[in-house]
């Protein structure tokens, strides 16, 4: 006879299947049951008040709600039926996103075979890809792995690691990004890694204020719980079998051997936060996902700002709060709370830095002067201008001390970045620019 758990366990299981609809879960309620007891009106009516009207919970949430319930318990206990509950097949399909308020263009795909053929993928390649079997963090040879990896120096010191897909599987996280994840839009405090926003928007949310307060956010990327991923496809309307093969697919665990980490380059925490699954930082799905993972930080960072007086927005890792001067008495508070809100959301702020600039000092955000309007700081356009007017005056021959491969377009960026963020000052530069004697390509 299957014991109580086992009993539980496979309830759950047809339950969850299958349309979540009051009419439909009564259904399968009368049909796993044979009719009663419980009362499969009761049982029902229990289900729709504990879980949302609209998205079917998950197995576990199921057997916990089931494994609580007095009368489902009685009734399992007291039945010697050894078919009872019964196994439900009905087939998985795709529900309307939580939230009837907002109609996303999403694909409809209720099954991997469905998933399968949205991605122009076989049977072997998705389980492959996907990592079903949980291979990837033992593999140690680099043609067996799905990513490359390349070690960055970090300004400030440290390292950063950048994971970047294969050919194969960032053609599979392309079209995950451009079907799915650009179609559902971010919070809107949230400036980066999206279309129509830059950090000239984020730092323009904040310039001209008399205070700005600047935090960071400690390893953003390997910070987003990888549940949190599986569970916004799922509030998206993907069944769970679904759902979970799209976080599998965008999300990555490193295998040691292949990452080569410089000497220190990593402490402990570090690397067990590379060796679970986390969103590689390199691959085209994860900028959009921790966006979408960071919505209710930023609805709480954004009542916290609003309750203070204060505008919020966020750039990937940076958080921005301003306001009147009367948030030089609050900071420490502010700070406070920041920091718990978000340690309860996943993440984790890095207090070494948080900087707090009133007006008479430079206010400085994603290296974008915001005192009076969005500029470029004083001693990179001073810079700028000193190598253009040595360049127009000596030639530019001798002018590229960092030895930078194409001299001229590295200068050319330089000036388009300063023309975007203050054209009027950038025409100094130009002015300069078009004295340079440029030599041709034959020479």
């Amino acid at each position: 006879m299957a014991s109580h758990k086992i009993k539980i366990r496979r309830l759950a299981a047809s339950l969850c299947s299958g349309v979540w609809r009051g009419d439909a879960v009564r259904d399968r309620v009368t049909r796993a049951l044979h009719g009663g007891p419980p009362d499969p009106a009761r049982l029902t009516a229990r289900l729709l008040l504990r879980f949302d009207a609209h998205q079917p919970p998950t197995a576990a949430e199921m057997e916990a709600m089931l494994a609580g319930d007095a009368e489902v318990r009685a009734a399992l206990d007291r039945s010697d039926d050894p078919d009872l509950p019964a196994i439900l097949l009905d087939p998985p399909v795709m529900h309307p996103p939580a939230d009837r308020r907002i109609s996303l263009p999403l694909p409809r795909i209720e099954t991997w075979r469905d998933l399968r053929q949205w991605l122009g993928v076989f049977d072997g390649e998705l389980a492959w890809f996907a990592d079903r079997e949980g291979r990837q963090a033992d593999v140690v040879e680099p043609r067996l792995h799905h990513y490359r990896y390349r070690w960055l120096a970090k300004p400030a010191g440290g390292w950063r690691l950048i994971e970047q897909p294969k050919t194969r599987l960032k053609a599979i996280q392309r079209q995950i990004l451009r079907g799915v994840l650009d179609r559902v839009p971010p919070h809107p405090a949230a400036h980066g890694f999206r279309r129509g926003h830059s950090c000239r928007s984020h730092a323009a949310v904040h310039t001209g204020r008399a205070v700005v307060l600047r935090m960071d956010l400690q390893h953003f990327f390997t910070s987003v719980p990888v549940a949190r991923i599986g569970a916004m496809f799922r509030r998206l309307g993907y069944p769970a079998g679904v759902a979970h093969l799209l976080q599998s697919l965008c999300t990555h665990c490193l295998s040691p051997p292949l990452a080569a980490a410089p000497d220190g380059a990593l402490n402990w925490e570090q690397r067990q936060r590379l060796r679970a699954k986390h969103l590689p930082q390199g691959a085209p799905t994860s900028p959009a996902l921790a966006n979408l993972c960071a919505w209710r930080l930023d609805c709480r960072l954004d009542g916290l700002a609003r309750r203070f007086g204060l505008d919020y927005s966020r750039y990937a890792d940076d958080l921005a709060f301003s306001g009147p001067h009367g948030l030089v008495a609050n900071v420490d508070f502010i700070e406070g709370m920041v920091g718990a809100i978000a340690l309860e959301e996943g993440f984790r702020v890095n207090h070494r830095k948080t900087h707090l600039a009133t007006r008479s000092q430079c206010q400085r955000l994603t290296g974008i002067v915001v005192n009076a309007r969005p500029n470029l700081d004083r001693r990179a356009f001073d810079r700028l201008r000193a190598t253009l007017h040595n360049c127009a005056r000596y030639g530019p021959a001798g002018q590229n001390r960092d030895g930078v491969a194409d001299f001229r377009a590295h200068l050319a960026g330089r000036l388009a970045y300063a023309r975007w963020l203050n054209p009027d000052k950038a025409r100094r530069l130009e002015r300069l620019w078009r004295q340079i004697d440029w030599p041709s390509d034959g020479d």
